[in-house]
């Protein structure tokens, strides 16, 4: 009798607690930094965010959370080389799952907003190069996925510092600020709509039996985008032209109606991570789930159960609501000062990357890609409005994610093969 046979529903006990632990980590870590922008503009307050994140990323998760979940499962790992030996994978996915969870935690107390992508992608690289050897691992892939560390902020931070040089020449420098912003903001509310039901419509909705074709998925998109709009026009007509005490240019009133599109932005970024980093919780969960039901395939297709993509959004909550204002606090404000227009073209900005990204199943980190885009918005007022120290913490925090990953994957990887060999 095999030892997957044998303990079979140990195995999937263990991955399904500590695919539990990892989703709470990326609550706890990641999904602060989603939302520190609308709290570090003061465009929404921390229980407000928790509960925006609470069901956006929920409903991204369990939506639109199934391709980039196969890329994190099968492209790192050379499966015909488990075939011999299937319990390697389910050990080296559970020791991945542990391994990155429990950095995310170390990260987390100390408030440094790392990857959970790298965290992941970082175990099982260690696992692969402990349990298989250097030709186990499909280098290109994660050359593509590294390549994504770099290409993400980059593109995030372009499309951030546009958005807002675009809301600078059209509202700030009008003769009336207000009016421009009244005229104008709605357009960005469609593009807010219509980019993130665009994406979900056309790559996300598979697994729950929605298969549109692409021109579907452009008329409900347009109609998706315009219904949004019409919901922020209604939402905008409240915000008064009143001038504030210390309100020195006159943007008061600006700003608030920016507030009010920081409202759907910050969904459209809870959305957009829970769809792309819900992979990193329930992919290798459902490796170990796949391995154990076929009786040690490794390399067969299999679609992730919808219940693994419940508990993967039900644990970022989790993580969120007990864990998450620590890092949702100092996000915000510390590199660069935000309002509600610079926090908007940053936000809009990074959902647009990360829905792309999970569109066309890269796994890329939304740390980097917000972080980019919070930069960009700082160039584009200067250098100086950006606070170099903290942007060095970060970065040292991210190139210690990936050893530390594998570092702690590679030891879990012993303790299971041990206890279980």
């Amino acid at each position: 009798m095999s030892i997957i046979a044998q303990h079979g529903d140990l195995f999937i006990i263990l991955a399904c607690a500590f695919g539990l632990f990892m989703a709470w980590g990326v609550g706890a870590n990641d999904v602060a930094n989603a939302m520190g922008t609308s709290v570090g503009s003061k465009a929404i307050t921390i229980k407000q965010a928790i509960l925006i994140a609470v069901i956006f990323e929920f409903l991204g998760a369990w939506l639109a959370g199934g391709e980039v979940t196969n890329t994190i499962r099968k492209g790192i790992i050379d499966p015909a080389l488990l075939q011999e030996d299937p319990q390697l994978l389910v050990y080296g996915m559970l020791a991945s799952l542990l391994a990155a969870a429990t950095w995310l935690l170390i990260a987390s107390m100390r408030g440094w907003p790392v990857s959970t992508t790298h965290s992941i992608v970082g175990a099982i690289v260690g696992f692969a190069m402990a349990g298989l050897g250097l030709e186990a691992i499909g280098w290109t892939k994660v050359s593509q996925i590294a390549a994504s560390w770099v290409v993400s902020p980059l593109m995030s931070g372009t499309i951030a510092f546009m958005l807002f040089k675009s809301v600078q020449y059209l509202i700030f420098e009008n003769r009336d600020p207000f009016t421009a912003a009244k005229r104008y903001v709605p357009m960005y509310v469609f593009l807010v709509g219509f980019i993130v039901a665009m994406v979900t419509l056309t790559k996300g909705l598979k697994h729950v039996g929605l298969d549109l074709g692409f021109g579907e998925s452009l008329i409900y998109g347009l109609l998706i985008g315009l219904g949004v709009m019409l919901l922020g026009g209604f939402l905008e007509r409240r915000v008064s032209r009143n001038r504030s005490e210390e309100d020195s240019f006159g943007f008061g009133g600006v700003e608030r109606v920016f507030g009010v599109l920081m409202l759907f932005t910050a969904c459209a970024m809870a959305f957009a991570h829970g769809s792309n980093d819900v992979a990193n919780a329930v992919g290798p969960l459902a490796a170990v789930i796949t391995v154990v039901q076929s009786g040690g395939q490794v390399g067969g297709e299999a679609l992730v159960p919808w219940w693994v993509l419940v508990l993967g959004g039900g644990g970022i909550v989790i993580g969120l609501v007990t864990y998450g204002h620590k890092v949702i606090a100092t996000v915000g404000t510390g590199i660069t000062e935000l309002t509600p227009s610079r926090g908007f073209a940053a936000t809009l900005a990074a959902a647009t990357t990360v829905v792309l990204a999970s569109g066309t199943g890269l796994p890329i980190s939304t740390t980097h890609t917000l972080v980019g885009a919070v930069l960009g918005v700082g160039l584009a007022r200067g250098m100086a409005a950006l606070n170099l120290r903290v942007i060095g913490t970060i970065v040292m925090s991210w190139l210690i994610t990936l050893p530390a990953g594998a570092g702690l994957a590679i030891m879990f990887f012993f303790m299971l093969k041990g206890m279980f060999g």
